[in-house]
């Protein structure tokens, strides 16, 4: 039998010609992501300390200060200081501030390469798998034992795959696609298990949009999300003068799976996640009478390119309704930068939207965007969990940056379709 993509990755990281699901392997690490909020303090840093171990390799360690930036309190403030400083002490030159959620930083800035082992103090570290890259979220003790050794251990995940075939109708995104995979395997689904999203549609879909997709891949329980290498992925790392043979980053056509899903592209509606789980999801036309008093696009989910110029295109000659905020936050530094240069802030601004810095500030509720008691949000982000963004009285629905626009010119839930 053929091997998945899970397989192939972790028998190059183990040294084996070949490994099966259910092994368990030492591998070595090819990059170690740390943010502030989960970063060099406390266990990481005084674990390190307690083993008398220094950082394995100071290069293949990236920090990024992205959820405290910029800084709301002297609290957040002082951790950002002491990631800043720590990382300087041991000599670990990748640091980042203010440039944005890490894992846009990371994708951009040419941390992840196909093939690689990238563990991340976040759960959402899996978004790399959109470049062929095993990335996963670990814990604070596990990363302390990652930078004192550069390993590892693993059990060799099992694969769902989820198949795309066909075309998306104008004003389904991504974000659908991601949507309704998450609420047909449900959220512990596919627990400690891989997600290999193949198929057409998959294919046809941009960089950007096939990162939003394997982002969330942890919100069906999956240990990583992973799309194969193409051409799509070639391009985009060779705009970051990174060239190679990755072709081997592909599953076997004979591959062994645990479960197989596939949906048709063309039959896709608009999606919305309800409060307060991820898999509660419906077509967005049956949730139309929801009233709302903030609509948030942004985050390492849904704050790119591709997803403000769409949101940019609904909006533009239209007006923000009343008693509704609009707030736009770009995924990094170089988006804002492209937004700018587009002239794409203008039109958000005229229709009322408020633009924020690239930041994780919103998504996490710490700050910038915190909900009252009692209040609605339509977010582009990756999670609507209790509580999630400011009060736990507060809802937050999850959906597409085309319905998020069209949402904003409403004042309530609306299938972007039909504006």
């Amino acid at each position: 039998m053929g091997k998945t993509m899970s397989e192939k990755i972790l028998a190059h990281a183990a040294g084996q010609d070949t490994v099966s699901a259910d092994d368990i392997f030492w591998v070595k690490i090819d990059k170690a992501m740390m943010d502030d909020i989960l970063g060099p303090r406390l266990e990481i840093a005084d674990r390190l300390k307690e083993i008398g171990g220094k950082v394995w390799d100071p290069d293949k360690v990236i920090i990024i200060s992205d959820h405290y930036t910029p800084p709301a309190n002297e609290k957040q403030a002082n951790i950002v200081k002491y990631t800043r400083e720590w990382a300087k002490e041991n000599g670990c030159e990748h640091y980042y501030e203010f440039d944005g959620p890490c894992h846009q930083v990371m994708v951009e800035k040419g941390h992840v390469l196909p093939g690689e082992i990238v563990v991340g103090t976040d759960s959402h570290t899996c978004m790399y798998g959109a470049l062929a890259a095993f990335g996963t979220g670990i814990g604070s003790t596990e990363m302390a034992g990652v930078l004192a050794t550069g390993q590892t251990w693993l059990k060799v995940p099992q694969t769902v795959k989820v198949e795309w075939n066909g075309a998306l109708a104008p004003l389904v995104m991504a974000k659908d696609v991601s949507l309704k995979s998450i609420g047909t395997v449900g959220h512990a689904g596919a627990t400690y298990k891989t997600i290999e999203y193949c198929g057409s549609t998959i294919r046809g879909l941009p960089m950007d949009e096939r990162l939003c997709i394997t982002n969330m891949a942890v919100e069906a329980g999956a240990k990583a999300g992973l799309i194969g290498y193409d051409e799509i992925t070639a391009q985009y790392l060779a705009e970051r003068g990174i060239k190679g043979s990755f072709e081997w980053v592909n599953p076997d056509a004979d591959a062994g799976y645990c479960a197989s899903f596939a949906f048709d592209a063309a039959a896709l509606k608009p999606q919305i996640a309800c409060p307060h789980e991820v898999d509660n999801v419906c077509d967005i036309e049956s949730l139309e009478k929801v009233e709302l008093q903030q609509v948030y696009i942004g985050s390492c989910t849904g704050g790119r390119i591709t997803d403000i110029e769409t949101a940019a295109k609904i909006l533009k000659g239209k007006k923000v309704a009343k008693g509704v905020r609009l707030l736009v936050s770009p995924a990094s530094k170089d988006v804002y930068s492209q937004c700018l240069k587009a002239g794409l802030f203008e039109i958000l601004a005229d229709a009322g939207a408020v633009v924020m810095a690239a930041t994780c500030g919103a998504c996490l509720g710490v700050h910038s965007g915190v909900l009252g008691e009692g209040e609605s949000c339509i977010s582009t982000t990756n999670r609507n969990f209790w509580g999630r963004m400011g009060s736990k009285s507060s809802n937050v629905y999850l959906a597409s940056p085309a319905s998020a626009a069209a949402s904003a010119i409403v004042g309530r839930i609306v299938d972007p379709r039909t504006i």
